[in-house]
C-alpha cells in the first residue's frame, strides 16, 4: 500500500544516472555485422554511435570489447573507437566476455553496479556476460536496438531469455534522456540535444525544426 505521508518529487532508485552505471560494448565489428540480420545494419550502427555518445556526454565508464579481432572478427567500429579515442579496447578469444579475465576487471574497476550492454550478435555475444553477470549479482541493461543477432528470431528469442533471467531491455534514447532527466540540467542540455539531431531520427529533426522557429531551449 502506498503510504502517501511518504510520497515525495524524487526519482526512483532503479533509474539510470552518470553515478550509478556503465556502459559495455562488445563485439561492434565487421565481421560480426556482415552475419547480422535481426535488422537494419545502418540502424544498428546508428544506435551504436548514439549510446557511445550518450555515455560520453555524461562521462559514464565504459568498456570496449573486441573477440578475434586480429584472427577472424576485424577491428571495433571505427566510429565507435572514434568516441572514445585513448579508450583500451578488451580483445578475447571468449565468446561469452564474461569468461575473459580483462573484461571483468575492467568491468570491475567501473565500480558501477548496473551494467548497460550493447553488442553483436545478442543470442551468443550478448546473452552470455548478461545472464553471467545477472548470476554475480549484477543489475543489466541491454540495449535492443544497438545490438542485432543473425536473424529477427535469434534476437528476440535472445532478449526474451535475458528477460526471463532479470535483463532490462532499453533503447538507446531511452538511455540517454534517463541519464538527462530534467531539461533544466544546463550543463548537459544542449550535448544531449546535438546528441538527439545527429542519431535521433524524426526526433532529432523535430528539435532542429522546434529550434529554428520556438528558439535555442526547445526540447522534449
Amino acid at each position: 500500500m502506498v503510504d502517501i505521508a511518504q510520497v515525495t518529487a524524487s526519482p526512483s532508485p532503479d533509474l539510470l544516472t552518470p553515478d550509478n552505471c556503465a556502459v559495455l560494448f562488445v563485439d561492434h565489428q565487421p565481421q560480426m555485422f556482415f552475419g547480422t540480420g535481426s535488422g537494419d545494419r545502418t540502424a544498428i550502427i546508428n544506435s551504436t554511435l548514439g549510446l557511445a555518445k550518450a555515455a560520453k556526454v555524461f562521462d559514464v565508464p565504459v568498456v570496449l570489447s573486441t573477440v578475434a579481432a586480429e584472427s577472424f572478427s576485424g577491428p571495433i567500429l571505427p566510429q565507435l573507437a572514434d568516441v572514445f579515442p585513448d579508450q583500451e579496447i578488451v580483445d578475447r578469444t571468449t565468446m561469452n566476455a564474461w569468461e575473459d579475465t580483462a573484461f571483468v576487471e575492467a568491468v570491475k574497476a567501473t565500480g558501477r553496479k548496473k551494467l548497460v550492454i550493447a553488442g553483436l550478435w545478442t543470442e551468443v555475444c550478448v546473452v552470455l556476460p548478461v545472464l553471467s553477470a545477472i548470476a554475480q549479482g549484477y543489475e543489466v541493461y541491454v540495449v535492443t536496438d544497438a545490438s542485432g543477432g543473425v536473424s529477427p528470431q535469434a534476437h528476440e528469442h535472445a532478449v526474451q531469455r535475458m528477460i526471463q533471467g532479470g535483463a532490462v531491455p532499453v533503447t538507446w534514447v531511452q538511455v540517454l534522456l534517463e541519464l538527462q532527466r530534467d531539461w533544466a540540467r544546463g550543463e548537459t542540455y544542449v550535448p544531449v540535444t546535438e546528441v538527439v539531431k545527429e542519431h535521433g531520427g524524426a526526433y532529432g529533426l523535430g528539435l532542429v525544426y522546434a529550434q529554428t522557429f520556438i528558439g535555442g531551449h526547445a526540447a522534449g
